[in-house]
């Protein structure tokens, strides 16, 4: 029995198979450079970059509201400058803000080559489906910028169905596409409160945590195993196959 009957494998992408929040980063640097450049250094250009940030945390999109994401995002950086800013800077300088940051992390995202050879072995052995919450746009963007649709039986963008992660409706979806119960999946994400804890809900064969931050996860949902990396996951099917084989 192959990995302990395990006949597909649901991935989360942010954070788990490729490094968003390491982009994020370097993104808000060149922006945060790009704004010393533009207003010099009277005004405290962190805050600005913080409030863009805390946007980003707290949005909440609507499809129908007759705006784009990047609109939306544009208005983020717009809002937080003349939070700093009291006599304002325009919208052209909001426009180069976001699209610096939003250019810059596209570029910046990428499979690594280990995590490439990854997927593809197991693959052999296993279906593989790309499960990710989001905005449609956005997320559809990060796939085709690391060119991952061709690596996954399917992708399953959140933001594209009524319900996300932890959901179980989504998660139904995904068994549905891809022909196969609940038990004979694996979870794999970073985060507790949407990949782990819907997985257990949604009844997989087990959940794994990518936790590459050392963060405790204390008085959330259990996962049935935790590893620093995603590259560490062949380690885990291989304790489920001879857990099946007692």
């Amino acid at each position: 029995m192959d990995c302990g009957g395990i006949k597909a494998i649901l991935l989360d992408l942010d954070n788990t198979l490729i490094d968003t929040a390491g982009a994020g980063r370097v993104a808000i640097q060149n922006v945060t450079e790009l704004l010393k450049s533009t207003l010099g250094d009277k005004h405290n250009i962190s805050d600005i970059c913080d409030s863009f940030k805390r946007k980003l945390f707290d949005e909440t999109f609507d499809p129908t509201s007759g705006r784009t994401i990047d609109e939306v995002r544009i208005g983020h950086w717009e809002e937080s400058i003349h939070e700093i800013m009291a006599e304002g800077a325009g919208s052209s300088l909001a426009s180069e803000c976001y699209y610096l940051w939003k250019n810059t992390r596209l570029e910046l995202l990428t499979i690594t080559a280990p995590v490439l050879t990854m997927l593809k072995l197991l693959r052999k052995k296993q279906k593989l489906l790309l499960l990710t919450n989001g905005e449609t746009q956005t997320q559809r963007e990060k796939v085709v910028a690391v060119g991952c649709e061709g690596l996954f039986d399917a992708v399953v963008v959140g933001g594209e169905h009524a319900e996300e992660k932890p959901a179980l409706s989504i998660f139904s979806h995904c068994f549905g596409l891809l022909g196969v119960q609940a038990t004979d999946c694996v979870m794999v994400g970073d985060s507790l409160d949407t990949d782990i804890a819907g997985g257990a809900n949604a009844g997989v064969r087990a959940t794994v945590w990518i936790n590459n931050t050392g963060s405790s996860s204390e008085g959330l949902t259990k996962p049935d195993y935790t590893i620093p990396s995603v590259l560490d996951l062949p380690e885990v099917l291989a304790k489920l196959d001879e857990t099946a084989d007692k």
